[in-house]
């Protein structure tokens, strides 16, 4: 077997595959577009919804370009963006460090492995008339359920990111002298940064789900209250144009997060 075989062989075109993902990506998105065309005509030609026609591309995406013209479109995403914001912070500030404990600590982990499951498993949005009662600002309200939302990715993807560290990583920093403050930031922080970029990026997309609930909770102000707004007045062609900016905005937060994975994966492929 000749020397030239053992080399790893790599793609001839890198950019060929790139196109056409690219192109599929049109596709998918121009099927969405078709597929939305074809719902509005069967809305406006049914005698019994044909005052939901303005979900048609056509108003939706003239009222689109409306919003953005008049910049009416960051007035609202700003509020939203803020909310999400904060409600992430507060649960990656709580979820890392306790996801790093009960990851590291056997005994704590089975102490609140059951209690922390079970409160997972309540809806967000089951706690709004506590977060109501709790807080004197709708916002206050609804930073925390977002952060109910949030709190449970980050914290889950943390614990198991740690306990896949190899222990031979953290026996070798111990043997080189490491201190605890030099063990979490040198050895274990950068070993799970991945996963703990992939909770947030988890977490981002409950909390951004939550969100437009949440903000039904009397602000005046965010993509939730655009929403409520929209439907009260019957202007569903600005009902339609926001919810296509929450998908926008959304997509975009997402894509930024798994481009963050990418860059801080320390497991390269060759493939």
């Amino acid at each position: 077997m000749s020397a030239a075989a053992d080399i790893p062989q790599r793609s001839p075109m890198p950019g060929l595959g790139r196109a056409r993902g690219a192109v599929n990506a049109l596709l998918g998105i121009g099927l969405l577009l078709v597929l939305w065309w074809i719902g509005g005509e069967m809305i406006a030609r049914n005698d019994d919804l044909f005052a939901f026609a303005s979900f048609a591309p056509a108003p939706t995406l003239s009222r689109l370009a409306e919003l953005v013209a008049s910049g009416a479109v960051i007035d609202m995403s700003l509020p939203s963006l803020y909310r999400v914001g904060m409600g992430l912070a507060l649960a990656a500030a709580i979820g890392v460090p306790v996801g790093i404990a009960i990851g590291r600590i056997a005994i704590l982990r089975e102490i609140t492995n059951v209690p922390f499951q079970f409160l997972r498993m309540i809806s967000p949005l089951s706690w709004m008339p506590i977060a109501v009662m709790a807080y004197d600002t709708w916002d206050g309200a609804i930073i925390f359920l977002i952060f109910v939302a949030a709190v449970w990715p980050i914290l889950f993807a943390t614990a198991a990111g740690l306990r896949r560290i190899d222990p031979a990583w953290l026996k070798v920093a111990r043997n080189l002298g490491a201190n605890p403050f030099h063990m979490l930031f040198v050895v274990i922080l950068p070993a799970i940064s991945v996963d703990i970029l992939t909770g947030i990026r988890l977490a981002l997309g409950v909390a951004w789900v939550v969100l437009v609930p949440a903000e039904y909770l009397g602000v005046t102000s965010g993509l939730g209250y655009a929403i409520n707004d929209a439907r009260d007045t019957l202007d569903y062609a600005s009902l339609g144009a926001t919810v296509v900016i929450i998908g926008v905005i959304g997509f975009f937060l997402d894509f930024t997060l798994m481009m963050a994975i990418k860059k801080f994966n320390w497991v390269r492929s060759d493939a």
